[in-house]
């Protein structure tokens, strides 16, 4: 029942503008790896993708690009992948956490069930510059009904860009990824070539 979408729209530009979801992660391109781990969860991958859409298409996964103009953002991405969902409902997850919860979609889903909620989003532990470490929401990784494409075709057509902007608009269940033997690694992503050396090690 549920379509996962995963997000490979962006420039790159804090990697130099390169493809962030071809560049290798221990050797395997990161979106690869990132559609290997969503694919025992979902029926079904998309992925929402601007350039190099043969390098993606190989990965044998129905490759869009976006629908709206001039790399718009993750909820463009968003808005592609429910134009293309023939299931109730969908997942997103970006193409540079290579090692996001195998337990993602399991987790997201039964929170949206239990709470009766349109939108269920994945909190992780994150630490800041002063070594403090609190639970944040990661906004890219969100499970939805796939009728929220009517308010989400409205909400971009009046210029709205930002994911929490528009989930604010549904009831949406924040479930958190803290528990004790959750990877506090999983929901890393590599902005820079640098951090995904860091992330290989």
């Amino acid at each position: 029942d549920i379509t996962g979408l995963i997000l490979a729209g962006g420039r790159g530009s804090r990697m130099g503008g390169v493809d962030k979801g071809l560049q290798n992660f221990n050797g395997i391109p990161m979106a690869l790896h990132t559609m290997m781990r969503l694919q025992t969860q979902v029926g079904h991958i998309l992925i929402n993708a601007n350039r190099n859409l043969a390098a993606y298409e190989s990965f044998g996964a129905s490759v869009w690009p976006d629908v709206l103009a001039d790399y718009a953002g993750p909820l463009a991405g968003f808005l592609t992948g429910l134009e293309r969902c023939d299931t109730p409902y969908m997942v997103t997850v970006p193409c540079d956490t290579p090692l996001l919860p195998l337990d993602l979609v399991t987790r997201l889903a039964q929170a949206l069930e239990q709470n009766q909620a349109e939108i269920a989003m994945a909190a992780a532990p994150e630490t800041n510059e002063h070594g403090q470490v609190s639970v944040r929401t990661q906004p890219v990784f969100c499970l939805l009904h796939a009728d929220l494409l009517e308010s989400l075709v409205a909400f971009t057509q009046g210029g709205g860009r930002k994911i929490d902007a528009w989930t604010a608009r549904h009831k949406t269940i924040v479930v958190p990824f803290d528990a004790p033997g959750d990877d506090p690694q999983a929901f890393s992503n590599a902005n820079t070539v640098a951090e995904l050396q860091q992330l290989e090690k």
